[in-house]
């Protein structure tokens, strides 16, 4: 009677496919890094464009309509309030 041990070619098995997985996270990990490269500055330009209303008196770029009638009220108090800021609760 011969005892072999028949676990010996399933490891081989695991190690080839352990090996091969690495690979494939090192091959995905390059493909994201150069997707995420070719964006570039995505933040910035969402940013950007997230500043829709702007001042009229000195140009400053706001988000809301809440924020600018509460920057139109503190920096230019004496200037006329605009027509789109009148109905706006601050």
């Amino acid at each position: 009677m011969t005892f072999g041990c028949k676990c010996l070619p399933s490891v081989t098995s695991n190690m080839a496919r352990g090996h091969q997985k690495f690979q494939s996270q090192q091959k995905n990990a390059k493909k994201q890094a150069e997707i995420k490269k070719s964006k570039g500055h995505d933040q910035k330009a969402a940013a950007k464009a997230a500043l829709v209303f702007t001042c009229t008196v000195c140009r400053t770029q706001m988000p809301d309509p809440k924020t600018f009638k509460q920057h139109f009220e503190s920096k230019h108090p004496k200037s006329p309030m605009p027509p789109e800021l009148a109905d706006v609760e601050a």
